[in-house]
């Protein structure tokens, strides 16, 4: 509680004394006393929000060394404190701020005479540069410094999205103030100048909000990045209190520039009473900016969406994926959603009509929920809290093998040894267990699979009780890589052109006294050959991998050779002639054959695979030692002319 009261109110100071600097060059000087008593009280609240910033830093601070150490007692330690501000980034854009709003407290604490406008504007351009430089630098220490591999672009949106924020948030309080000021009888010295100073802001606030929404979208993407995160997680649904709060804001915006063109009408009738209502819609918009920022304070002391594991909680989906279990009904979608588009796109153009613009709006709402009505049905699918929610543990290869052990201990009696819903007890069941083999497996997400083990689904019993967390994700990863392996067989040995689908399951090996190693070591660097050998069989074939072995290094392919019987011998087994560079696997050959046999049973069998982990093709042979090693170099080369696809989703999940 205490690090996001420090961090509200660290943020509040310095978007208000950003806004407040910047309210003030909008105005520029005047020589009106109500505008000066107005730019005195903001210097005042510049001073006073400084002192507040500096303050709030500080235990903002003091707060993350505590968290940062585990221990409360870190907060007030100097050791504590000076790791955190020496040894991590965050420490030093601490620092830096800290800097910065010492400058800024020095500058306005000087009370210098500033008759002349041009040193008028250095003054107060120096309080919003310095400002605007603390604010834009909390980016560097926020949620976006965390982001992987795109950190400076993150960043830049987080700093596109603080300052614009700054100049638009952060003033309203400031013109509130003038605008109340100058709507009273007493101020009417002032009502030019707050009249001039309204229409300058409304121009500038429609640029402003643009900037904060693109950034604002670009930094979902970042934190979010799904619709599972953003109803999921606390870190989402905070996101959309604070995206409902800001519409509320976009309204009364919309409300103010209706009252402009009023301000400059007759004092007593119509311009101050205009200056008056003025002044408290901005005084609301400006308190909801303010719960606004609160929201903000909670998101940031709140891990992001990308990366917690969202609990859905709706009992439904929409997906592409039901179309490929029922492909009758795309030409449905496609009428509805070409329907809606239409709605659309009328509801849009009304927005710029004058004539007619509500009967035609109020249309196009109701062509776009009829569109809408016939495309989605389609599209929905049963839903579990834990549908999103990514694997605890990796699709990996020791993973699959302990899966298929689990699932011959409890599955097999109903599903069968190799899941074709064919087990000794199926008969007995109604409904009759599925064929996990199938497509219709890969369908459903991770989660879909891990909320029926845990929980059961009728016929099935319940697992949750008898099996860990980790043991249930284990048996998720066996079923999705038997549904893979049987989708496997469109795989050939020749590479599908740009067509990367397939993921590979993980694998990790050692090659004798040599650190372990992974397949995911080669993610981005290099294609991997998976070569699943039978001696005496396969010996010939090894040989010629052997002889084209630079070769093929040069064209960033590395072998790995798995014996047949996982001996932790067959180095030695292979012999001196000729001889074998490569990599012949002595650790964790049993799990990578348990694994990887379920995509070939063959004696020798070869897998290729691309720089992102998929599998592209797949040779397998009883002998493969006449196989022409230029057809697997044309095969190589193919997907070195291939655009990196994107990488496969943590959780295998479609």
């Amino acid at each position: 509680m205490t690090a996001f009261v420090a961090r509200w109110l660290h943020l509040v100071s310095s978007i208000l004394l950003v806004g407040g600097a910047a309210a003030l060059l909008l105005a520029g000087p005047s020589d009106r006393p109500t505008a000066r008593r107005w730019e005195a009280w903001v210097i005042a609240g510049c001073r006073a929000l400084v002192a507040v910033a500096f303050a709030s830093a500080l235990v903002a601070v003091a707060a993350q060394a505590a968290l940062l150490e585990d221990r409360a007692a870190a907060a007030v330690e100097p050791a504590a404190l000076a790791r955190l501000l020496l040894q991590t980034q965050a420490g030093a854009v601490w620092l830096v701020r800290g800097g910065l709003l010492f400058l800024l407290g020095a500058f306005v604490a000087v009370r210098a005479d500033l008759r002349d406008r041009t040193d008028w504007r250095a003054a107060r351009g120096e309080v919003a540069l310095l400002g605007l430089a603390a604010l834009g630098l909390i980016a560097a220490a926020s949620h976006a410094a965390a982001v992987e591999p795109d950190t400076a672009t993150a960043i830049a949106a987080d700093v596109g999205h603080l300052v614009a924020s700054g100049l638009w948030v952060g003033a309203l309080p400031a013109l509130a103030r003038l605008f109340g000021l100058a709507g009273r009888e007493a101020g009417a010295d002032a009502r030019p100048h707050a009249v001039l100073v309204a229409r300058r802001f409304s121009a500038a606030a429609l640029g402003l909000f643009v900037v904060v929404l693109v950034s604002g979208i670009w930094n979902t993407w970042f934190q979010v990045g799904s619709v599972a995160g953003l109803l999921g997680t606390r870190h989402g649904r905070l996101l959309l209190v604070k995206l409902a709060l800001v519409v509320a804001m976009i309204v009364l915006a919309a409300l103010n520039r209706r009252l402009l063109p009023s301000l400059a009408g007759d004092a007593a009738t119509v311009g101050r009473p205009a200056m008056r209502r003025l002044s408290r819609l901005v005084a609301a918009e400006a308190v909801l900016a303010l719960v606004v920022l609160g929201i903000v304070a909670a998101m940031s002391v709140t891990p992001p969406a990308r990366h917690s594991d969202p609990v859905w909680p709706l009992s439904f989906r929409l997906s592409l994926d039901t179309l490929v279990a029922a492909p009758d009904l795309r030409s449905q979608v496609l009428i509805g959603s070409q329907v809606a588009v239409l709605g659309l796109v009328a509801l849009i153009a009304s927005v710029f009509l004058r004539r007619m613009r509500w009967p035609i709006a109020a249309g196009a709402g109701v062509v776009l929920v009829a569109g809408a009505a016939i495309a989605l049905p389609p599209l929905v699918s049963d839903a579990y809290p834990t549908t999103y929610q990514r694997p605890a543990i990796p699709y990996q290869a020791a993973s699959i093998a302990e899966g298929h052990a689990l699932f011959a201990r409890h599955c097999a009696v109903c599903h069968g040894p190799r899941g074709g819903g064919d087990g000794p007890a199926a008969a007995t069941l109604h409904p009759r267990p599925p064929d996990l083999r199938a497509h219709h497996v890969l369908l459903h997400t991770a989660g879909d699979l891990f909320w029926w083990i845990t929980h059961g689904k009728p016929p099935m019993p319940a697992f949750g009780d008898q099996l860990s967390p980790d043991q249930r994700w284990s048996l998720v990863n066996y079923l999705r890589a038997l549904s893979a392996a049987d989708a496997s067989k469109l795989l050939g040995p020749t590479v599908e052109r740009d067509r990367p689908w397939l993921v590979a399951p993980d694998l990790a090996f050692a090659v004798g006294p040599t650190p372990p190693r992974a397949l995911k070591d080669y993610r981005g660097r290099k294609l991997v050959l998976l070569v699943l050998y039978t001696l005496p069989a396969s010996r010939g074939r090894l040989v010629q991998l052997a002889e084209n072995q630079g070769l093929l290094a040069t064209l960033d392919v590395e072998i790995v050779a798995v014996p047949s019987d996982a001996d932790p011998g067959a180095i030695r087994t292979l012999g001196e002639d000729p001889p074998i560079f490569f990599p012949v696997v002595t650790e964790g050959a049993r799990e990578i054959l348990e694994t990887y046999r379920l995509f070939s049973t063959a004696p020798h069998a070869e897998f290729l695979i691309d720089r992102q982990g998929y599998l592209r093709a797949i040779t397998a042979a009883a002998d493969d030692a006449g196989r022409d090693p230029a057809l697997l170099v044309a095969e190589v080369q193919q997907l070195n002319r291939e655009k990196a696809p994107p990488p496969p989703p943590a959780e295998h999940v479609h």
